[in-house]
């Protein structure tokens, strides 16, 4: 058991009868009254924000989590399969659990959040970045570059986002996966 003097961002409890991470939290002691920590909690499963506040000094319930580096291998309908490149254990999660599953493309490594306890998978985290290829997209427009225009590309993955005029077929590009698939920049090779 710890208590509000512990929390730390990324810290894992259970609440509610739920895992939730600590995403911020702020210690405040008013001029009247007792002291409070505010807190903005993720759920693990849903991935929901909740805003909550916590007497100063209760005792929370922590757990621990694991991050384990898994290979994708293969899509199967709503169910990704992933690899352990050490033990060779394979195991599969529902595309609710991965925080972009459109960006993933078989040999990609990621990050999976693990109980501990129970070796059960939570949820899966791409990399903030990745670099994917353009496999359609339209022309672009000479002389059209005054404003930030953008037009849909289609991308290896046939995930859709918008990018600049002057990107073309065949160019690999940088997508931030936190944001759901903006576009970052295109790579150099």
């Amino acid at each position: 058991m710890a208590t509000t003097a512990d929390f730390r961002n990324g810290l894992c409890i259970e609440f509610n009868g739920d895992l939730y991470v600590i995403v911020e939290f702020q210690h405040v002691k008013p001029g009247k009254g007792n002291a409070f920590v505010r807190t903005r909690l993720r759920n693990l499963k849903t991935g929901k924000i909740l805003p909550n506040t916590f007497p100063a000094g209760v005792k929370i319930n922590v757990q621990r989590i694991e991050r384990r580096q898994m290979q994708f291998l293969y899509q199967d309908g709503e169910d990704f399969h992933f690899m352990n490149a050490q033990t060779f254990e394979q195991t599969f999660m529902h595309k609710d659990m991965i925080n972009a599953p459109q960006f993933l493309k078989e040999g990609d490594v990621v990050d999976v959040m693990i109980h501990a306890e129970t070796e059960s998978v939570l949820m899966c985290e791409l990399p903030a970045y990745v670099n994917l290829e353009v496999i359609y997209t339209e022309p672009g427009e000479k002389g059209n570059t005054a404003t930030n225009a953008m037009k849909d590309a289609t991308l290896e993955t046939n995930a859709i986002i918008k990018v600049p005029l002057f990107i073309n077929i065949g160019d690999k590009i940088k997508v931030d996966t936190r944001t759901g698939g903006d576009y970052a920049e295109r790579v150099k090779e």
